[in-house]
């Protein structure tokens, strides 16, 4: 799918920037959504979310709904 054409690199989240811990990767798509991958295994499959999809999911993490 055209939508889900990866045009920017992927880039760490910044909790795995020391070295120390891996994470995982986000780079942006075409619609304008977002491609995620473990950064530990880079090969073993990219997730794709669409732009409401990831406005949705940035939302929930600014409000406090994933935290323990």
């Amino acid at each position: 799918m055209k939508n889900q054409e990866i045009v920017t690199a992927f880039k760490k989240a910044s909790a795995s920037q020391s070295g120390t811990q891996d994470c995982v990767e986000v780079a942006r798509t075409a619609d304008g959504g977002r491609a995620v991958r473990d950064s530990k295994d880079p090969d073993g499959g990219t997730q794709f979310y669409t732009p409401t999809e990831w406005a949705a999911f940035l939302d929930g993490v600014k409000a406090g709904e994933f935290d323990d």
